[in-house]
């Protein structure tokens, strides 16, 4: 059995060194309702911007070569609908694990119509399934360049998840994985193995940060377990989970002050405000998301809206927004019931919460939440 010690807060030293900082840094939060041109309830003072600058400040970029590869992968094309599974089965690939892509879809989406695999399943698939192997995995959010760089090529296999609009296939917007290979600083380029498009696919800077943006920058890290402290040191302020939501809700509010119609910049602050528990101001970026325009699908992958609609009284928006995407996906995303079923619960309509519940259990039996709301029900 692997060990507990190795979770998504394996941080847990460093956020206790740091316990002071983030105390301060949560003043800085009075800052988001600036972006939307309101005052903050207290009179916390604002920063300048060297002291905002300073207080963020990450450790000297790492000594980096202009270009790197990371060897050892084998590719998989994607099986129909399984570009998780896959690009995950790519990067356990690189620590010797030898199985084909459908031990991952077995467990994360049983369902093979199902839209939507999301990081923190494909982290638990490694933490708590591939028990053979010592490998881990950790998610954070407001990565950049420079960090997918200095993991590589520290030898940790770096998966993101970003915005996917091929010509080709005519079928939309859509979220798609991409395991991350190398780069060359000469051509500009980041090297990937795209599970639909095709292995050690280069792609350049400027693309993957517009599309990465799209998914709040988030990435998945997969290192094996006596790898833990190295890996903690280059993530930096990163490795506490509270820590980085606040430094990725800075970036994208500076995102949203750069251009004020930057839909995904008021998405990714409004999502960080939900982790920090500043469900108002989050339900308040995300309505400006909204109101400039997602994509269609925006909410086949990301769940953050309910969570803060949920959480400011907003029941009867967040079914009427679950029954929009269960309608155009088919009900092939099980979230959707889900947070239907929390909405219903807490208007007090427990029969039907459980029937959301169960079709939720009964599309993806590894969807534990769901599982724990009915017990709480007494199925």
């Amino acid at each position: 059995m692997k060990s507990a010690h190795h979770t998504d807060e394996t941080g847990y030293i460093l956020m206790m060194l740091k316990i002071t900082r983030f105390a301060l840094l949560l003043a800085l939060l009075s800052l988001a309702s600036v972006a939307w041109g309101q005052q903050s309830d207290d009179d916390t003072q604002e920063w300048t911007e060297e002291e905002v600058a300073a207080f963020f400040a990450q450790d000297a970029a790492p000594d980096l070569p202009t270009a790197h590869r990371l060897d050892g992968i084998t590719y998989h094309a994607q099986w129909w609908n399984n570009c998780g599974p896959a690009t995950l089965t790519m990067a356990l690939s690189y620590f010797g694990y030898s199985e084909d892509q459908g031990r991952a879809a077995n467990w994360l989406k049983p369902n093979r119509e199902d839209k939507n695999v999301s990081p923190w399943q494909m982290v638990e698939f490694v933490n708590t399934q591939v028990t053979e192997l010592p490998v881990y995995s950790l998610k954070r959010y407001g990565g950049d360049l420079t960090r997918i760089k200095s993991l590589v090529h520290a030898g940790f296999p770096v998966i993101i998840e970003v915005g996917y609009d091929p010509d080709r296939a005519a079928q939309g917007w859509m979220g798609h994985y991409l395991l991350m290979t190398g780069w060359d600083d000469a051509q500009g380029v980041i090297y990937t193995m795209d599970s639909y498009d095709g292995a050690n696919l280069p792609y350049s800077y400027d693309h993957i940060e517009t599309h990465w943006q799209h998914f709040n920058y988030v990435y998945m890290v997969l290192y094996e377990g006596g790898d833990e402290p190295r890996l903690l040191e280059l993530l930096g302020d990163d490795a506490d989970m509270q820590q980085n939501y606040i430094n990725a809700f800075y970036a994208a509010r500076e995102e949203a002050i750069a251009d004020e119609t930057d839909a995904f910049a008021w998405f990714n602050m409004g999502s960080m405000l939900t982790e920090l528990g500043r469900y108002e101001d989050a339900a308040r970026a995300f309505d400006r998301a909204r109101e400039i325009g997602l994509p269609w699908r925006m909410m086949w992958y990301q769940f953050a809206p309910y969570t803060a609609y949920i959480e400011t009284g907003r029941y009867d928006e967040v079914i009427e927004l679950a029954r929009t995407i269960i309608d155009n996906s088919g009900g092939n995303v099980e979230e959707s019931f889900y947070y239907a079923g929390i909405a219903r619960y807490h208007m007090g309509e427990y029969d039907r919460a459980r029937d959301n519940f169960r079709q939720v259990v009964n599309y993806n039996p590894n969807f534990t939440s769901a599982q724990e709301w009915l017990n709480r029900l007494g199925n």
